[in-house]
């Protein structure tokens, strides 16, 4: 039996850290124990100029700097980014990141039209210059059906602009995971939670608020095929926990906020659900390698040891007035977080 198991290089290559006292709790939650993480930048107004980029991007070294991390920052996709702002910028940013309006939280500005000619300037600019496009990829049609909606806006803007690498973001289906093999310019991230769980989980008894995200769960034959892809560690998905901290009065409430907080527990439960399908032998591809080859990343050694030894996930994590609740509060999983070298 395997009592120890060491992670190189961890990333999360999906990752809300937000602002302010939310940032100073949840910041060293992921740097702690992650080499490097893509941010968000859908913050309130969302980050879309260099100054707003370096500030945030300060405000974050700040929060975690006790630790050895380096936050990969992003941009929030505009319709007008001209070829000279981004060739300013691009040295300081790992991709930009493309939210429809209105999806999910803090994307009312986001792109009210994914006609290609609308969006073209921008990803003109972002392929001639080398800028991966992350994309939240959902229409706004029946909640169970909008990602598989979105599957023909990946493939027009895949061909459209062959030179632009894609990325998927936080996939829940089993025909995004199919469409991974059919342009050699797309790639993906998939979370923790979707690896996990099913639509069942969140309201097929009691609702359960802590489960409830966007893109929302979907079906038993949806989750099998991303946990596959993740167990093979498919050279084109990566580790992306789409970690997304609320305050709990947000969460347990009448129009509950959408997203699950799994920063302090992604890597315990990762090897524990690696071990479960003995495929641990692909868990450092899939949380850190794949990224690196993906993204062209070049990190220095940070070896995170996992033992076999039982950990208690907090009922809460709480910084002055902030409360978050966990995935898996109060509950006991088998593997800790025995040292960080």
């Amino acid at each position: 039996m395997i009592k120890v198991f060491e992670i190189n290089k961890p990333l999360d290559m999906h990752l809300h850290l937000r602002d302010n006292d939310m940032l100073q709790l949840v910041g060293p939650l992921t740097s702690n124990t992650f080499s490097g993480a893509l941010v968000m930048p859908n913050l309130v107004p969302p980050v879309t100029t260099k100054e707003a980029l370096l500030s945030y991007k300060q405000r974050i070294l700040e929060a975690c700097k006790e630790d050895d991390f380096t936050p990969y920052m992003t941009l929030f996709f505009q319709n007008n980014y001209s070829f000279e702002f981004l060739n300013d910028i691009k040295d300081e940013i790992i991709g930009i990141k493309l939210y429809p309006a209105g999806i999910t939280t803090n994307s009312e500005t986001g792109v009210s039209s994914m006609d290609i000619e609308v969006l073209r300037p921008t990803l003109e600019n972002m392929s001639k210059l080398g800028i991966p496009l992350c994309i939240h990829g959902e229409t706004n049609g029946f909640v169970m059906d909008r990602e598989k909606e979105f599957m023909p806006i990946y493939e027009s803007i895949a061909k459209a602009f062959p030179n632009l690498k894609i990325i998927m973001e936080h996939i829940t289906t089993k025909d995004a995971v199919e469409l991974l093999d059919k342009y050699s310019n797309l790639y993906a991230t998939v979370t923790l939670h979707h690896l996990l769980i099913t639509l069942d989980d969140v309201a097929g008894g009691m609702l359960d608020p802590h489960l409830f995200c966007k893109p929302i769960a979907k079906r038993p034959e949806d989750r099998t095929a991303l946990l596959n892809a993740a167990l093979k560690s498919h050279p084109k998905l990566m580790f992306g926990s789409d970690s997304a901290p609320h305050p709990k009065h947000r969460k347990e409430c009448c129009g509950c906020a959408a997203g699950v907080f799994t920063s302090p527990i992604a890597l315990q439960v990762l090897v524990e659900l690696f071990e479960k399908h003995n495929a641990l032998e692909n868990l450092n591809s899939f949380v850190s390698g794949n990224a690196q080859k993906i993204y062209g990343l070049n990190l220095k050694d940070k070896i995170v040891r996992l033992v076999k030894k039982d950990f208690t996930v907090p009922a809460i994590y709480e910084y002055k007035n902030e409360k978050v609740v966990p995935m898996y509060a109060g509950q006991t999983l088998s593997w800790s977080i025995d040292s960080i070298l």
